[in-house]
């Protein structure tokens, strides 16, 4: 009997760190995949918690635990479980994260009839303090987008540009597709590591259908790295961005996009920067920053105008204005 007979169709990477109070949930929801087969491979990123032993007590199942000799990240997580992986289709599944029962099924529907390499779908997201659930795109507009371009996708992923890109998608990608390709997570990066690998995979020329449907469950987490962006993480992405550019010649709207990506991405830096020399109350910092990058002083106005009427409100004469000011600044 040949090997292909044994594989499955899709493999489930979920990289795991102190994931304890969330991985049976993320685990199930890829076991109760309809019409594919599947295998879970949970990368313990040296946790201290329960972590191994959840793992450990789906024995008898089609999951398997890989446990990383040091803390490297998600990116050397998630790279540790794509080269143990044996399914035809490698699917990225976050520890506090779900998938719906018909997920697959449908994504590698989509993949056979539009002969893609990649497949992106809709997402449900939980908010950080319950209630329910909100699509993240309009399933009428990926109707239309049908298929993803690098273009779209890089204009999609500009910073300030809009709360929602195409960038918290999560993509399902050819195994085959992969390997030929020599396509990795840059495990550099501690936030944009999913946006690098589907660029990357994109300019090598893989086609990417987009199936409307949202089948995806993005449990957005207080305290999450990827909701808290510091200047050291946008280095890190300057720095894979250039190294994209040297990998890969872009051209026409792609590399347009592109541009306005990295002008965006030193336009966050500055802002950044500007935010930590607030918090000094370093006044030189602040002009410096200030004229170097004037456009981050944009998003800075909204912030400000608040504060200075919050101000205002404290120091003037209302007593219940200043009561209601008192009262916003113990809860923001």
């Amino acid at each position: 009997m040949s090997e292909s007979l044994h594989r499955p169709d899709v493999s489930f990477v979920i990289a795991a760190y102190n994931a304890q109070d969330t991985l049976a949930r993320a685990i199930d929801s890829a076991l109760a995949q309809t019409g594919v087969t599947v295998e879970v491979l949970v990368i313990d990123d040296c946790s201290t918690d329960t972590t191994v032993e959840i793992a450990e007590s789906y024995a008898g199942q089609p999951v398997t635990l890989i446990r990383q000799g040091q803390n490297g990240g998600p990116g050397a997580a998630r790279n540790a479980g794509i080269a143990a992986a044996c399914g035809d289709w490698i699917a990225v599944l976050d520890a506090d994260d779900a998938v719906r029962p018909e997920r697959m099924r449908r994504m590698l529907a989509c993949a056979k009839a539009t002969e893609a390499q990649i497949v992106v779908d809709n997402l449900d997201v939980v908010p950080m303090h319950g209630g329910l659930p909100q699509r993240m795109f309009r399933e009428d507009d990926l109707h239309k987008l049908a298929i993803l371009t690098l273009a779209d996708f890089i204009q999609s992923n500009i910073i300030f540009r809009s709360t929602f890109n195409y960038g918290y998608m999560k993509p399902v990608f050819s195994r085959r597709f992969l390997v030929r390709e020599d396509l990795r997570f840059d495990e550099s990066l501690k936030i944009g590591e999913d946006y690098m690998l589907l660029a990357s995979a994109l300019a090598s020329g893989g086609t990417c259908a987009v199936e409307p449907h949202s089948g995806y469950i993005y449990h957005i987490r207080e305290g999450s790295i990827s909701r808290v962006l510091e200047r050291h993480h946008v280095d890190a992405m300057l720095s894979s961005d250039s190294l994209f550019l040297q990998r890969f010649a872009l051209g026409g709207q792609a590399l347009i996009a592109q541009r306005q990506r990295t002008r965006s991405l030193f336009e966050a830096r500055s802002f950044l920067t500007l935010v930590e020399e607030i918090k000094k109350r370093s006044i030189g910092g602040v002009l410096k920053t200030a004229a170097q990058n004037p456009r981050a002083l944009r998003h800075l106005q909204m912030p400000i105008a608040a504060r200075m009427r919050r101000f205002m409100n404290r120091t003037g004469d209302n007593p219940v204005e200043r009561g209601k000011a008192l009262q916003k600044g113990r809860s923001s």
